[in-house]
């Protein structure tokens, strides 16, 4: 049988940059091109949008695949962090490599009809749990490559410097492929001590950072400055990523714009993860309760390459998620108070361009040489996408449906159908 060049022709779509105009796109071999060669146009397949939104797939900076779904082997009492950490450490005890894949898969599953097409899960390393995790998402890494380019990122959350044997596990876990070196210093005898190990290893690996930080309320004791500080010292300019940093809630505006100008300089990047942080942080406040989340819009303006994020689904850490980021782009947008267009657009961004970035993703966007990855709405422009919570319609990995999702019908008394 003859292999025919894969093409598709989509037409009558809208482009978060000409909402009002429907144009028409082309597909070939994965890519997005400017037309489609002789025998591609010959054997294309046509997607008729019928006005509908057209975005590129929306991209996942900060979730944990490992530790996700184990909600009911947990009790939840504070609510606290610490308690989080140390029922997740009894969960683990539990833990098989093949529990691990299912559950992963069971979040990937609901990503994948939520629209995304990128993501860079967590994955934590400790002589309790070895790694079998790792190997669970490495699997998952080949199993879901169909739809989602899977990028693992190991890290310490019971700590590095004393818990003897992490770190041979993180070093055998970058030696077998892990792309992205992690920290969670707070969690360590030596928060400072704990990030500069993890420098010297990200300069000797030539691997990209990313850390779980600064996580409460106390503007006091950020680790903030001395990562922005690292970062230029060990020259990972563009290749350091900050998580939570929910302490930045706590300072001044003039505070914040001058950490954010250092972190725009130093190319250190940030992700919110609200559904945590809100879940988590101020617990000590019956009233005035802070909202705690990182102040992206001013960090934004700042030139910070930002993300928003979901982190954990059906945790201690995060009881609730569907893999949404779209849902979250809305709870940010709504705790943050942000409203205009514009700023709804640089929610949707903090989901999607900008979480490209911050992954140093290549080809990503819609036009021509861009992968083909890619998610339709029907939404009148790009910002009703985050104000409406509007689920996606299907979507597409290098060209390819991996859902489709169809839109709900309203039985009105003069449709003629019955309720039965």
């Amino acid at each position: 049988m003859r292999n025919f060049t894969q093409a598709l022709k989509i037409v009558n779509a809208r482009l978060p940059t000409s909402p009002l105009k429907p144009l028409s796109l082309r597909v070939e071999n994965g890519f997005f091109v400017d037309e489609l060669s002789a025998e591609a146009e010959k054997n294309a397949a046509t997607l008729d949008l019928q006005g509908k939104l057209l975005l590129p797939g929306l991209v996942e900076t900060h979730i944990h695949l490992d530790k996700a779904c184990i909600l009911s082997r947990c009790e939840l009492h504070a609510g606290t962090v610490h308690e989080a950490v140390e029922q997740t450490r009894r969960a683990k005890l539990a833990f098989t490599e093949q529990d691990i894949y299912q559950r992963g898969a069971s979040v990937l599953d609901k990503a994948i009809v939520q629209g995304t097409t990128h993501m860079r899960t967590h994955v934590e390393l400790d002589p309790q749990i070895g790694l079998q995790g790792f190997n669970a998402v490495r699997r998952l890494q080949k199993d879901y490559a169909w739809a989602i380019t899977l990028e693992i990122c190991v890290f310490p959350q019971e700590g590095m410097l004393n818990n003897p044997g992490t770190e041979a596990l993180l070093r055998q876990a970058l030696d077998q492929g892990a792309e992205v070196l992690g920290g969670c210093p707070y969690t360590d005898s030596s928060p400072l001590g704990q990030i500069e190990r993890l420098f010297d290893m990200a300069v000797e690996y030539d691997c990209n950072l990313d850390f779980h930080l600064d996580f409460d309320l106390s503007p006091d004791n950020m680790m903030l400055p001395k990562v922005i500080e690292y970062t230029e010292k060990f020259g990972r300019q563009g290749r350091v990523t900050v998580g939570h940093v929910t302490k930045l809630s706590a300072l001044p505006r003039e505070q914040v714009v001058a950490l954010g100008k250092q972190m725009a300089l130093a190319g250190v990047s940030i992700t919110s993860l609200p559904a945590t942080d809100l879940f988590l942080t101020g617990r000590d406040h019956f009233h005035h309760r802070p909202r705690g989340l990182a102040p992206l819009a001013c960090l934004d303006n700042c030139g910070v390459i930002c993300s928003l994020s979901s982190n954990n689904i059906a945790n201690p850490f995060t009881p609730y998620g569907d893999a949404s980021l779209v849902r979250q782009a809305n709870l940010f947008a709504n705790v943050s108070q942000l409203a205009t267009e514009a700023e709804l657009l640089r929610c949707l961004a903090w989901i999607s361009t900008e979480s490209a970035l911050l992954l140093r993703l290549k080809n990503y966007g819609l036009t021509p040489g861009c992968r083909a990855d890619f998610v339709v709405f029907n939404a009148v422009n790009a910002a009703a996408v985050v104000a409406e919570i509007a689920p996606p319609l299907m979507g597409f990995k290098a060209g390819k449906k991996t859902f489709e999702r169809p839109e709900a019908t309203i039985f009105t008394p003069e449709s003629g159908h019955d309720a039965a």
